[in-house]
Parts: C-alpha cells; sequence; structure tokens
C-alpha cells in the first residue's frame, strides 16, 4: 500500500455530539476536502461523551480524501463559563466585571486543560487560565 500524502491539517470547533452537516460546519468541511456526512459520523461518535460542550478537533486530510480527526478538550473560556454559569463574557472586561473564580476553580481548570496546554506545571497552567478569565472580565480572587 502507498504512503498517504498529507494535503491539508486544521482545527475546527463544535458541539460534541451534536454536530450537522449544515452551515457552518458543512462549508468549512467541504473546502478542504473533507465529506461533511463521514465527518459528522465520526465526529459525533467520537464525542459522545461530552454531548452539548464545545470541543476542538485537529482534522487531518490525506490525499486519497480520508481523514484523522483528534479530538481536544473545551476551550478554557469554555470551561469558565460553565463553572461560572455565565451566558458569555464582558464586552469591556477591564471595566465591566461579570463573575469571580476562586483558585481552587482554577486549579480543577487547569489540571483538567494540562494536557492540551503549552505549560510544565500547574502553576503555569493556572496562570494562562487566570490569563483568559482575565480577558473575559472574570476576577479571580
Amino acid at each position: 500500500m502507498a504512503k498517504k500524502e498529507v494535503t491539508n491539517i486544521f482545527k475546527i470547533m463544535a458541539t460534541g455530539g451534536a454536530a450537522t452537516p449544515a452551515p457552518p460546519l458543512g462549508p468549512v468541511l467541504g473546502s478542504k476536502g473533507v465529506n461533511p456526512g463521514q465527518f459528522v459520523q465520526k465526529f459525533n461518535a467520537a464525542t459522545q461523551h461530552v454531548k452539548g460542550k464545545v470541543v476542538g478537533c485537529i482534522v487531518t486530510v490525506y490525499s486519497d480524501r480520508s481523514f484523522e480527526l483528534e479530538v481536544r478538550g473545551s476551550p478554557v473560556s469554555a470551561m469558565i463559563k460553565d463553572t461560572l454559569k455565565l451566558e458569555k463574557g464582558s464586552g469591556v472586561p477591564n471595566k465591566n466585571k461579570v463573575g469571580k473564580l476562586t483558585k481552587a476553580q482554577v486549579q480543577d481548570i487547569a489540571k483538567t486543560k494540562m494536557v492540551d496546554l503549552n505549560a510544565n506545571s500547574v502553576e503555569a497552567a493556572m496562570r494562562i487560565v487566570e490569563g483568559t478569565a482575565r480577558s473575559m472580565g472574570v476576577t479571580v480572587a
């Protein structure tokens, strides 16, 4: 069997277990050379355990139009919104504050997200989470 050549690698965000080939996902996949129907079936099967939460995915497309997907965790901002039960972050984060995270909550998020972050320790991951929280208008106490 001949070695498959990688033609494209891209990242995509979708709701776990509930992706559809309709816009906005379908046209993006089609333009990258991925069959939207096949992608949706694989993605929904792989993300059944996180149904309803936004998850990231890295898609690798090969020359024969086959693909692999690597499911990542939820983004830190989505984890913060889930923890604080927020609809969205602040439009003016340095003036309007929308919530408050405790150090324990920050540590839980950092431990959960540690595999996806570019950090060598939990403390470094906590600083990344705190920075995301600040940019959303959430204070850390």
